[in-house]
């Protein structure tokens, strides 16, 4: 059924069609329509599930670990200052292997008061061990809410899962979105079954102390995990292929007029709608430029990127968050990853706190590929 919905009641529309017994929920946003139209779902009878009105993102989050550890599929949804305030319980919920999906509006992080789009919270939350999908359009970010459910929730992955999509510039937007059949979605996300859970009749321990003689191997273990998770993104996006006709690229990564690229644009979020006009212009005046648009940012896919950049001469990446004291952390890990390549790589930092990334903005970043720099500000 086609419908013209704002995003955030298509990422509600696809956490309904997933059916999670609990819903643990703190406005903010602009998150905050997310949780207001599933709120609407369980009002009207439309969704069986139990929502938790916490008195913080902090108990939101820790509120879904006591759910999920109890073996029930479970969601919630946050930005900017909400999923900072989240942070210890983040590697909690990866550390005790519950595969949780937070849908994440991204917004930049204070000070100065700012409520508007970039990606500083989830990228200051990258090294926590969730799995990190970024999508650009309502439908994308529909369609990945129920693949982020089928990923997590593998035997061998069984890690924390965040879809990322842009506050205002996507949760907000109305677009025409396919909402798929509750029936087919069934079949392609069955009945969560757990490894293990919380049952007085069968005690068990979780989250125990991790003495230092055996910290370490439960990081490996969670390092593996997002490993199984690189390959379980490929597997997943093909059977949703299969299943409803669309997928995003191989899961990881999705290549626009790459074929004989010779300069490239990387990036992540809605400014590649913008991104594929651009290639587009430069092609019609004879450019060989194309667009690598990342969708998963946890676990990295370096050997996608590496191949994808084989005959490029020079990638622009574009960042919208900032290290400071060192740039883009998104350049910071393509620029490693290619480092034996020749090829320039030059990092330009774009749409903090909301500012538009204009067609003009990306059009300068591919013009100063021939140009070594290391970072450079653009608008």
């Amino acid at each position: 059924m086609k419908k013209v919905i704002e995003a955030s009641e298509a990422i509600a529309q696809g956490v309904m069609l997933c059916k999670p017994a609990v819903i643990p929920m703190y406005p903010i946003t602009p998150q905050t329509h997310i949780v207001e139209r599933l709120a609407d779902y369980i009002f009207d009878g439309k969704l069986n599930s139990e929502v938790i009105h916490a008195e913080s993102e902090h108990s939101a989050i820790s509120a879904a670990i006591g759910a999920s550890a109890t073996g029930v599929r479970t969601f919630t949804a946050t930005a900017s200052q909400g999923l900072a305030l989240m942070h210890e319980i983040l590697f909690v919920a990866s550390g005790m292997r519950l595969p949780i999906v937070m849908a994440i509006a991204n917004r930049t992080l204070s000070a100065p008061i700012n409520i508007w789009n970039d990606h500083q919270d989830s990228m200051s939350a990258r090294d926590s061990g969730w799995i990190q999908l970024y999508v650009e359009s309502s439908q994308e970010a529909l369609d990945t809410i129920i693949m982020a459910y089928k990923i997590a929730e593998q035997r061998d992955v069984l890690l924390p899962a965040m879809v990322c999509l842009d506050g205002y510039n996507l949760s907000h937007v109305y677009e025409i979105v396919d909402i798929p059949e509750q029936n087919k979605v069934n079949k392609f996300l069955p009945r969560y079954k757990p490894l293990y859970k919380l049952d007085p009749a069968k005690p068990l321990t979780m989250g125990p102390v991790g003495f230092p003689d055996t910290f370490m191997e439960f990081r490996a273990m969670q390092h593996d995990a997002m490993g199984n998770a690189m390959k379980a993104i490929i597997k997943v996006n093909k059977e949703f292929r299969k299943t409803f006709g669309r997928g995003y690229g191989n899961g990881l990564i999705e290549l626009y007029r790459m074929e004989d690229a010779r300069y490239a644009l990387m990036t992540m979020g809605t400014v590649s709608g913008t991104a594929k006009v651009v290639i587009d212009s430069f092609r019609k005046k004879g450019k060989k430029v194309g667009l690598i648009k990342l969708k998963c940012l946890r676990p990295f896919p370096s050997s996608e990127i590496i191949e994808s950049c084989e005959r490029l001469k020079g990638l622009a990446v574009i960042d919208r968050s900032i290290s400071p004291g060192y740039g883009g952390p998104l350049y910071s890990e393509v620029h490693s990853t290619v480092a034996e390549k020749k090829i320039v790589v030059n990092s330009f930092i774009a749409g903090l706190g909301g500012r538009d990334v204009t067609q003009q903005h990306l059009a300068k970043a591919l013009n100063m590929l021939n140009k070594k720099r290391s970072t450079e500000w653009l608008g």
